[in-house]
């Protein structure tokens, strides 16, 4: 997945989730401040019609999302597996409750998709910022993994350069290389020594 597929996703998950928290606020918590108004708060309107409008963003980042992202890591078997399918199986419930709910016109059917939109919308957005939260463990890991193979090799590199250097060089260098001298001044110290011995 690219940055910019990665930021796309994010604003659109950003803007859906965003806008449904605060509808559903404004349409179960708040009070209206007149009790024949048809709205609870001025602009409970608006804020349904960005989710309304925002929702096929989010639908479009995860059909990319899904082409160049999960599908590879169902394929590879690597790690992120579980809560990639929860996500995806919480979305396909997410999505068409939301888009049955605006055509339902019988009352008990409209409750019904109203319920479960709400209850697999709160769980996709914890099981996303739970999803997050472990990649960006995986990936802390796997740079911190990067790091210490990259000091081994650079480790046993200059193990082997000191060693070749160190022939010849006789008791004069094991004990520089013992004590941490740099290869720079047991360089120096084993031409010293081989110019002494002719």
């Amino acid at each position: 997945m690219s940055r910019g597929q990665a930021v796309f996703l994010h604003l659109a998950n950003l803007a859906v989730c965003g806008t449904g928290l605060v509808y559903a606020w404004m349409r179960y918590l708040v009070e209206p401040a007149d009790e024949w108004a048809v709205v609870n708060h001025p602009w409970q309107p608006l804020v349904q019609h960005l989710h309304v409008l925002s929702a096929p963003l989010l639908v479009f980042a995860i059909g990319v999302i899904w082409s160049v992202h999960a599908i590879a890591k169902l394929r590879n078997g690597r790690r992120g597996r579980t809560s990639g399918l929860g996500l995806l199986a919480l979305f396909l419930p997410m999505v068409a409750s939301g888009y049955l709910l605006q055509v339902a016109v019988d009352p008990g059917w409209r409750r019904t998709w109203i319920w479960v939109h709400v209850a697999s919308s709160l769980l996709w957005v914890a099981a996303f910022a739970i999803h997050k939260v472990r990649a960006l463990g995986r990936k802390a890991a796997d740079q911190s993994g990067t790091e210490v193979s990259a000091f081994a090799i650079t480790a046993n590199q200059s193990t082997d350069s000191l060693s070749a250097s160190a022939v010849g060089g006789g008791r004069q260098t094991s004990r520089s290389i013992s004590s941490g001298t740099s290869p720079a001044t047991i360089a120096d110290s084993t031409s010293a020594a081989s110019g002494g011995g002719k």
